[in-house]
């Protein structure tokens, strides 16, 4: 069975897809990008500045959905420029404890929606 996950402390889709979607005891979480979703604004100020907000945007879908990124097991971060990935690293690392992080795939890409520097999408499972 398939359940919706929608909250307006993330970006709202911009496109025909959801923020997340149970599917059994697996929740996929669709991309984020560095949206303020308070203001639509783009945060772009930084490669750290625009990861964190990428990162609020996922802890805000996994908290709607009951979730924390303790229950993450799959992470595929999209770059931009895979200069930048230390840097992106180091706050995505923030979010993760290092013994149980999730595996992961980091992929450099030609372009990503409205242009961003990172997008990082993620699966979690309900233990």
């Amino acid at each position: 069975m398939k359940k919706i996950i929608q909250t307006d402390k993330a970006p709202a889709p911009i496109g025909p897809y959801n923020q997340a979607v149970w599917a059994g005891n697996t929740l996929y979480v669709s991309g984020q990008i560095a949206l303020d979703p308070a203001t639509g604004k783009l945060i772009d100020e930084s490669i750290e500045a625009e990861t964190e907000q990428v990162m609020q945007n996922l802890s805000a879908v996994l908290r709607e959905a009951g979730l924390g990124f303790g229950d993450v097991v799959k992470a595929s971060i999209f770059v931009k420029d895979m200069h930048q990935f230390a840097r992106i690293n180091a706050v995505y690392g923030n979010f993760f404890d290092a013994d149980t992080a999730p595996a992961r795939e980091t992929v450099e890409v030609a372009n990503l929606p409205k242009f961003v520097n990172v997008e990082i999408s993620v699966i979690a499972v309900r233990s």
